[in-house]
């Protein structure tokens, strides 16, 4: 299971209570549940690491912290990923929404817009809604994690 296909269960992961403190409330106007789980409105708060997603045979492990949406229409969601040493990029995407990765430990590859740039700890990447994109892991020997922030329209 890649990021995207992880990312598309979180919807339906935070609807559990035993998984998260955001309320239990419908979106006025939402489609129903079968069709497409709506997220529920943020609070202010905590949001504590999350399930992770395990190991995959891409070599991406992730934890989720929030998925949901702000004030304005606004979604928001945040995970943290490890990627193996020789972890390969990830399929290339693009979406509505717009992507920051914060370079926690190692070298990552990141395509966007077709740039393709290395990032180490410590730096940001950022890629603008609608731009295709794609991360790797740079090293062949060293694990590398980023911190995910994603913010945009809902999808």
């Amino acid at each position: 299971m890649n990021r995207r296909e992880f990312s598309s269960l979180l919807p339906m992961l935070f609807a559990a209570p035993a998984l998260t403190e955001i309320a239990d409330a419908q979106v006025p106007g939402s489609q129903p549940a079968a069709a497409h789980a709506p997220l529920a409105p943020l609070q202010s708060g905590q949001s504590p690491w999350g399930e992770g997603s395990g190991p995959s045979q891409t070599g991406r492990t992730s934890h989720h912290f929030v998925a949901g949406m702000l004030p304005d229409n606004i979604r928001l969601e945040a995970h943290a990923t490890v990627l193996a040493p020789g972890a390969p990029m990830e399929p290339v995407g693009h979406h509505k929404h717009s992507e920051m990765w914060f370079i926690r430990e190692g070298t990552v590859t990141l395509m966007t817009a077709g740039t393709t740039r290395t990032l180490k700890a410590g730096d940001m990447g950022l890629c603008i809604a609608g731009d295709e994109h794609s991360v790797g892991n740079a090293s062949k020997t060293d694990q590398a994690s980023y911190f995910v922030v994603a913010v945009g329209p809902p999808e």
